[in-house]
Formats: structure tokens, C-alpha cells, sequence
């Protein structure tokens, strides 16, 4: 049978959770900065139409 309380004992947590957390709220931030950058040139595009 499993114990719980050794299986408390022996975890231990990744690493590399915060390294994951950075990258993905740096992605998310490019992806924001994307769509600007897209919206602002489609402006441009339609002041000229």
C-alpha cells in the first residue's frame, strides 16, 4: 500500500517552474505587443483605402 507520508518525504518540486513561468508570461507579452503592432499597420493600411 502506498503511505502518504512517505511520499510527502520524498517529493521534490521541479526547478524549473519559475524558468516555465517566465517564458510563458515573456510569450505572452510578444503575443500583445503582435497584435498592436498588426492593428496599428491595418490602420495605416485603411487611412490610405
Amino acid at each position: 500500500m502506498i503511505s502518504l507520508k512517505d511520499e510527502i518525504k520524498n517529493f521534490k518540486p521541479l526547478l524549473e517552474i519559475d524558468d516555465i513561468e517566465d517564458s510563458i508570461n515573456n510569450d505572452d507579452f510578444k503575443d500583445i505587443l503582435d497584435m498592436l503592432s498588426y492593428i496599428s499597420k491595418q490602420k495605416n493600411i485603411d487611412d490610405y483605402k
